[in-house]
């Protein structure tokens, strides 16, 4: 439920895990009243809670309340501690709209405050003027999987799409991370306990493909407690990188990222329905030797999604990585000096 008992848990979850934030989810505030929380919740209490572990808050808020008392709920909350707020249901990009997304912005950075814009507002290139817009959505992303059936939309097909064109405008606010996942024959469009269509690995690929300095776990604690192997891998893939290249792709048919961040080297691969193999060459690599930590999909993971293997193996600059990923299927590779 919305209450703080389930959010000091989250809370719990994230400083066990590395994480940085904990988003409050729709349901903290009071109807039309974002100023006053419901009965269950205290954000002052949970902001001291979250603070004890190095943890801080995001706020979901609606924007039309929001734009209305911007100046008074940015400073309240401010005050409290909170890092920042996700402001949903930016239906529109016309003038107005803008108008307000620029106003909410330039608020929010007076105030501290990170902001991530969701609805079906777009990058416009807004974050060189207000860095502190860390992401937005504007993206079919994964929560449509709870009520979209696979028949309407080919979700492995419009993974490996977005990134040649929505994402060349700027992050996008995909919120992957499913841990519920489903070959395209058992997939099933279900609201009170989603999945994802494609594998696992698939999943886990988004973390280095998809540009999101903000980047969200989508999943229960409880989902990813149960798979710590690969809670930790997810952890330990930083949301910014140094740089970015693509070295292997088409366009809704597979993708190959691969970028770096303080020494270490990070691949993302993804593909469509269709099953294939790639090989990652290692030549860019110095002198020296080499680790490498693979996450792929496992051997049944044609049938069986959430089949996955998690490797280390030492490599070199002459290693070439053989990968195969099922369909729907992905990997991710962390690529850090052994000595």
């Amino acid at each position: 439920g919305i209450n703080n008992a389930t959010y000091k848990y989250h809370i719990d979850f994230a400083a066990a895990n590395g994480l940085e934030f904990v988003i409050l989810d729709e349901g903290w505030y009071k109807p039309l009243s974002p100023m006053e929380y419901v009965p269950e919740i205290d954000i002052a209490e949970l902001c001291s809670y979250a603070a004890q572990k190095n943890i801080r808050l995001i706020l979901w808020i609606g924007a039309d309340l929001l734009i209305k008392d911007a100046e008074a709920i940015c400073e309240k909350y401010s005050s409290l501690g909170v890092a920042g707020l996700k402001v949903d249901f930016f239906d529109h990009q016309d003038q107005r709209t803008v108008r307000q997304v620029y106003e909410i912005a330039d608020i929010a950075q007076r105030y501290h405050l990170l902001v991530d814009l969701h609805g079906i507002y777009k990058p416009t290139g807004i974050t060189r003027t207000y860095p502190n817009i860390l992401n937005m959505e504007g993206v079919f992303g994964l929560e449509t999987s709870k009520w979209t059936s696979a028949d309407k939309c080919d979700m492995p097909l419009y993974d490996v799409t977005i990134p040649y064109i929505r994402m060349a405008c700027g992050p996008m606010d995909y919120t992957p991370g499913a841990m519920r996942n489903a070959a395209l024959r058992d997939f099933k469009a279900i609201y009170h306990r989603p999945m994802s269509q494609g594998t696992r690995a698939h999943q886990i690929a988004m973390y280095v493909v998809y540009d999101a300095p903000l980047s969200m776990l989508c999943d229960s604690p409880s989902d990813y407690m149960d798979d710590p192997q690969t809670t930790e891998f997810i952890a330990s893939i930083p949301s910014v990188f140094e740089s970015t290249e693509i070295v292997g792709g088409e366009v809704g048919k597979y993708i190959i990222t691969k970028r770096k961040a303080a020494g270490v080297y990070y691949f993302g691969g993804m593909t469509n329905w269709d099953e294939r193999d790639v090989e990652i060459d290692l030549s860019f690599l110095p002198e020296g030797q080499w680790e490498a930590s693979i996450y792929r999909d496992g051997i049944n993971a044609d049938t069986a999604a959430t089949d996955h293997i998690i490797e280390t193996v030492d490599i070199t600059g002459k290693t070439v990585l053989p990968v195969h990923m099922a369909p729907g299927g992905g990997f991710a590779i962390i690529i850090d000096r052994k000595y």
